[in-house]
C-alpha cells in the first residue's frame, strides 16, 4: 500500500487527520454574495476588486495559492510586487459580470499542476509579468467589445510577447498533519535581470467581534526569521523562513476611512502591509510587531533565465532548525505522490494523457473549498453589529433560513464560482471517487444534510439563489460513487452510506414530484435547470408570457432520476430486502413518467414529434394550443439517460418485486410494450428500463451522431449545427425571439452571458450520453450497431461508438498532428511555448467546432470528467488512443 493510501485510511479511521491542511482558501471572496450586504443585492459592486485589499472579509478568505486549517482560522498566501503595480498582488484580479461582454471572467494565468488527496503534495504555478499589470486595459478593452467579439484576455494584451515575467511555482508537504514545509521557486523568464517582492502572509480569519467567537488570536514576531501565531482554541502555531526577510504586522481590520470614508476605530489596517511595500510608510504597519495579519517580505533580483527559491515552514510545536528538512520532505513526498498516481493510472501507456489526466485531478483537489454561510446570521446581521437593510430579509434566500454551511466543500471554480452548485457537485464526486471515495461520499451527504437541504425537500441550488433548479443528478452521483467505492473495497459496498442517502433523496423526488408537476400528469416543468440560455427564454420565467413550459429535458431527468432510485434500492437489498418495495416504487414511478412522455394520458400532447422524431418542449400559452418548441437541443437528447439494465437473475432473489413487476406489467401492457424491454430479455437474459427504444431510440441516435447536426470533432453539442442555417424564431405575447446554433461564446444577455448552452460542447452531458451508451451495450451485448456517423456506412455497436465519443472529449486536450491542442485555439504562445504547452486549463465548455477552452478557464470540477473518461477508455479498451478517432474502424 502506498505512503499516501496509509494516509487516506489513518484519515479515515481518525487516527490521524491528514486533512486539517489543505488548499481551503477561495480566489474569490470579493462580489461573493456571503459578503453582499447591499440592500439590493448587487453583489458584484458591494465588495470590488479594489475594494478587498481593504476589506476584512465576514465569511471566508482569499489568497494565491493559499492554505488554511479546516475551521479557516489560520491562513497562508502568497503576495508578490513587480516594483511597477499600483498594489501588491494578493488576489487574483478578474472582470465583475457587467465588466466583461461575455460575463465575469479571471484576468490572469495559473494552474493546478499536482495535489495528493490529503494534500500531503501540492503544487501550482502562477505567472506574474514583469511590466505594470495591465488592469484598466483589460477591463476598458472588455467593456468596449460587444458579444460578437471574443474576450480579451490577459495573454491577449501582449505583455508576455518577451518574456518578461516570472514563473512562481508554489510547493506545499506535509512532514506531518500541521508540519508543513512550502517552497516558492521563482523564475526569471525574460531577457534582464528583475526584482520582485515576495510575501508569504499570514492571518487570521476575523473571527472576532461578531458575536460568534469572542477571543481575539495573535500574530507577533518570535524571532528575526520566524512569527508566532496564537489562538485561543487552536494554541500555538510557529511560521519559520529562510533568509533574512522583512517581518511586517498589521490587523485584519477594514480601512473604513479608505472605503466609506469613515474615521477607523483602529490602527495598522488590512492594506497596511500593501501601503508600506508599496511606499515606504512604516506609519500603517505595527512598530510592536505584533496584529492578526502578517508577511515576511523578500525583495530579490534574479538574473535572466535564473531562478531563486523561498522555505518556509509551518508547526504546531516548536522547533530549534525548523528549515533542515525542507528539501528532504518535499523530495519524499513528490516520490509517493508519483507511487499514489503511477497506480492508478498503470493502464495509461500515453505521457502526455498522463499528464492531461494528473493535471485534471490536480485542478479538482486544489478545489476544496472552506465554505461558510449562516442565512439567517446573514440576513439579520451579527449581534451589536452593522444591521444590514431591511429589504434583505425579503430579498434573495430569505426562506433559506435553515441554510448553515460549515464545511470543506469542492468548488466548480474557486475564482468564477467560489460557490459550491448541486448538479457539479454530484459531477466531481465521480472523479474524485477514485482518488478519495471518503471525501466523495461526504461530499454527497452534505447537501442532503438537514441543515443544507429544505424542510421541503429541495436541495440547495447555489448562493446566488438556493430556490433555482438543477436537474436531479444526485441520486445517479451516489449510486455511480457507491459502485466505484465498491469496486476498490474488494467487492464489499459502504450500506451505512447508501442508506443515508437513499432516505433523503426520496425527500427530494418528492419534493419534486409535489412542486414540479403541476398538473399531476407525470410532466415536469423543471425551468432553469443549469441550462442557462438553451431555450428561446428564461425557462424560469415561463409565466413572464402567460403559459407553461412542459419540459423533455425536466420529464426526462425525472425518469433518470426514478431509475437511479430504483438502482439504489436494489443495490440495497444485498443487505436488507425490505428494500425491493421501495424498489417497486421508484420503477411504477418511472413507467408512469415514461407514459406521460409518450401522451398515453388522456389530456395534453407528447413531448415526442413524429414529424421530426426528436424530444421537444411544449409550451401552453393562455387561451392557445399548445405549441412545441422545436429547438434541437440537448433538451431532446437526454431521454437517452433514463436507462437501466439489470441481470434477471437479481429477481429470483427478490419474489415480491418480481410479484409485483409481473402484475403491473400485466395490467398496464402499453407502458410495458412502450418503455420496457422487460418482455423481451437480452444478452444473457438482461432486463431494460429505458424510455427510447426501438424507432426512438435510433432516430435519436441518427441526429445525435450526425456531423451536421450534434457530432462534433470534440464531442457532442448542446444544440444541433441544423440551427446554423436554420433559426428557430417564434414571436410570443409581441416578443420576437430567436435561437441558432452559436458553437463559442455566448451572444446573449441572458444568465448574464457568461455561459452559452446554444452549441458548445459540455462535458457533462458527453460523460452522461457516453455512459448511456454503455448502459445499452451491456443490455444488447453486442448485438445492437448503429451507423457512426450517420451517413458515413459504417454501422458500429454502442459501446464502441462511446469510446469514440470518449476519444473525441478527450482530443480537446491532446496534441493532434501539427502538435496542436485544440483547447488553446489560436493561441500560439499557448501552443508552441516550452513554458506554456504543457500545462492544460480545463474549461467550462469547449468551441462547438473547433474544440477551443471558452468560459471558466479553471472549472476542473465537471470537466475534470476528463480524467474518468481516460480511466474508462484505457480500462475497457486494448486499443491505445491517438489523434484519430477512426480507430476502432478496422
Amino acid at each position: 500500500m502506498s505512503a499516501e493510501n496509509i494516509r487516506l485510511q489513518e484519515d479515515r479511521h481518525f487516527k490521524k487527520h491528514w486533512k486539517k491542511w489543505g488548499p481551503y482558501l477561495t480566489e474569490r471572496q470579493w462580489g461573493t454574495v456571503r459578503e453582499d450586504y447591499s440592500a439590493d443585492g448587487s453583489a458584484w459592486e458591494n465588495v470590488t476588486h479594489d475594494d478587498a485589499r481593504s476589506k476584512a472579509y465576514r465569511w471566508g478568505e482569499e489568497g494565491i495559492a493559499g492554505i488554511s486549517d479546516h475551521k479557516q482560522k489560520l491562513c497562508l498566501a502568497w503576495a508578490f510586487w513587480n516594483g511597477k503595480d499600483p498594489f501588491i498582488k494578493e488576489r487574483l484580479f478578474g472582470l465583475t459580470g457587467n465588466q466583461g461582454n461575455h460575463g465575469e471572467d479571471v484576468k490572469e494565468i495559473y494552474y493546478y499542476l499536482d495535489s495528493t488527496p490529503t494534500h500531503s503534495y501540492m503544487k501550482m504555478l502562477y505567472k506574474y509579468p514583469q511590466a505594470e499589470f495591465p488592469y484598466q486595459s483589460l477591463l476598458q478593452e472588455n467593456l468596449r467589445r460587444d458579444k460578437t467579439k471574443p474576450e480579451y484576455e490577459l495573454i491577449d494584451t501582449g505583455i508576455f510577447d518577451e518574456d518578461r515575467y516570472f514563473d512562481i511555482f508554489i510547493e506545499y508537504a506535509k512532514k506531518d498533519i500541521e508540519d508543513i514545509v512550502a517552497v516558492a521557486t521563482i523564475h526569471n523568464r525574460g531577457p534582464e535581470e528583475a526584482t520582485i517582492w515576495v510575501m508569504p502572509t499570514l492571518w487570521f480569519r476575523k473571527t472576532w467581534y461578531t458575536g460568534h467567537e469572542p477571543f481575539m488570536p495573535k500574530l507577533s514576531k518570535r524571532t528575526d526569521n520566524s512569527i508566532k501565531a496564537f489562538n485561543p482554541k487552536s494554541g500555538n502555531y510557529s511560521i519559520s523562513f529562510d533568509g533574512n526577510p522583512e517581518l511586517k504586522f498589521c490587523n485584519n481590520e477594514t480601512n473604513r476611512e479608505r472605503l466609506y470614508g469613515i474615521a477607523n476605530e483602529r490602527n495598522y489596517l488590512k492594506d497596511g502591509i500593501n501601503d508600506y511595500v508599496i511606499s515606504g510608510d512604516d506609519s500603517h504597519v505595527n512598530p510592536d510587531d505584533f496584529g492578526t495579519k502578517a508577511a515576511a517580505i523578500y525583495k530579490i533580483t534574479i538574473p535572466a533565465g535564473e531562478s531563486h527559491q523561498i522555505k518556509l515552514r509551518l508547526q504546531h510545536q516548536f522547533e530549534d532548525e525548523p528549515l533542515e528538512i525542507c528539501n528532504e520532505c518535499l523530495a519524499n513526498r513528490i516520490i509517493e505522490a508519483d507511487e499514489f498516481y503511477n497506480e492508478l493510472q498503470e493502464r495509461v501507456t500515453d505521457p502526455d494523457l498522463k499528464r492531461i489526466q494528473r493535471q485534471a485531478w490536480a485542478g479538482m483537489l486544489w478545489s476544496k473549498q472552506f465554505y461558510y454561510y449562516d442565512v439567517e446570521r446573514w440576513l439579520e446581521g451579527d449581534p451589536g453589529r452593522y444591521v444590514p437593510p431591511i429589504a434583505r430579509k425579503k430579498g434573495r434566500n430569505a426562506n433559506w433560513k435553515h441554510l448553515q454551511n460549515y464545511d470543506i466543500i469542492s468548488m466548480p471554480d474557486k475564482w468564477e464560482y467560489p460557490w459550491y452548485a448541486a448538479w457539479d457537485l454530484a459531477f466531481h464526486t465521480i472523479p474524485l471517487a477514485r482518488l478519495d471515495p471518503e471525501f466523495a461520499k461526504n461530499q454527497l451527504l452534505i447537501l442532503l444534510n438537514e441543515w443544507y437541504m429544505h424542510p421541503n425537500g429541495q436541495i440547495p441550488a447555489y448562493e446566488w439563489n438556493f430556490s433555482d433548479v438543477n436537474p436531479p443528478v444526485h441520486a445517479y452521483a451516489v449510486q455511480r460513487v457507491y459502485q466505484i467505492d465498491k469496486k476498490a473495497n474488494n467487492g464489499v459496498g459502504d450500506q451505512e452510506f447508501l442508506e443515508r442517502a437513499l432516505h433523503k433523496l426520496m425527500l427530494n423526488f418528492t419534493w419534486w414530484v409535489n412542486q414540479k408537476d403541476s398538473d399531476g400528469q407525470n410532466i415536469f416543468e423543471g425551468g432553469f435547470l443549469g441550462l442557462d440560455n438553451i431555450s428561446l427564454f428564461d425557462r424560469s420565467h415561463a409565466k413572464y408570457y402567460k403559459g407553461k413550459l412542459e419540459q423533455a429535458d425536466g420529464t426526462s431527468w425525472m425518469a433518470m432520476f426514478s431509475l437511479n432510485m430504483l438502482r439504489i434500492s436494489l443495490d440495497l437489498c444485498e443487505f436488507n430486502t425490505v428494500y425491493q418495495f421501495t424498489a417497486t416504487k421508484f420503477l411504477e414511478h418511472f413507467l408512469y413518467i415514461a407514459g406521460a412522455m409518450n401522451n398515453i394520458s388522456k389530456e395534453g400532447i407528447s413531448l415526442w414529434d413524429d414529424e421530426d422524431n426528436f424530444f421537444y418542449d411544449v409550451f401552453h400559452l393562455e387561451g392557445k394550443e399548445p405549441n412545441k418548441l422545436k429547438v434541437r437541443s440537448i433538451v431532446g437528447l437526454i431521454p437517452l439517460f433514463a436507462v437501466e439494465p439489470i441481470r434477471e437473475e437479481l429477481f429470483d432473489k427478490l419474489p415480491e418485486f418480481k410479484k409485483r413487476l409481473d402484475f403491473f406489467l400485466r395490467e398496464k401492457p402499453k407502458l410495458a410494450a412502450l418503455v420496457s424491454s422487460w418482455i423481451q430479455p437480452g444478452y444473457h437474459k438482461r432486463r431494460l428500463f429505458s424510455l427510447l427504444r426501438g424507432h426512438r431510440m435510433k432516430s435519436v441516435l441518427h441526429k445525435m451522431l450526425d456531423s451536421e447536426e450534434f457530432l462534433s470533432e470534440y464531442g457532442i453539442r448542446s444544440l444541433s449545427k441544423y440551427h446554423e442555417k436554420n433559426p428557430y424564431a417564434m414571436k410570443i405575447n409581441g416578443d420576437n425571439l430567436s435561437i441558432k446554433y452559436t458553437p463559442g461564446e455566448s451572444d446573449t444577455r441572458m444568465f448574464g452571458g457568461n455561459s452559452n448552452w446554444r452549441g458548445p460542447i459540455w462535458f457533462p452531458i458527453n460523460y452522461l450520453i457516453i455512459e448511456s451508451l454503455k448502459k445499452f451495450d451491456f443490455y444488447y451485448g453486442g448485438d445492437f450497431s448503429i451507423e457512426y456517423p450517420t451517413g458515413s456506412g459504417n454501422f458500429l455497436t454502442m459501446d464502441i461508438i462511446a469510446k469514440e465519443l470518449s476519444m473525441r472529449c478527450m482530443k480537446i486536450f491532446m496534441r493532434d498532428e501539427n502538435g496542436n491542442r485544440p483547447v488553446f485555439g489560436a493561441n500560439e504562445k499557448f501552443q508552441t511555448d516550452p513554458h506554456f504547452k504543457d500545462y492544460i486549463l480545463f474549461y467550462e465548455y469547449f468551441h462547438g467546432d473547433s474544440g477551443k477552452g471558452l468560459g471558466a478557464s479553471h472549472q476542473t470540477g465537471w470537466t475534470g470528467l476528463v480524467s474518468e473518461m481516460i480511466h474508462k477508455y484505457y480500462k475497457e479498451s486494448e486499443h491505445l488512443p491517438n489523434a484519430s478517432t477512426t480507430l476502432f474502424r478496422s
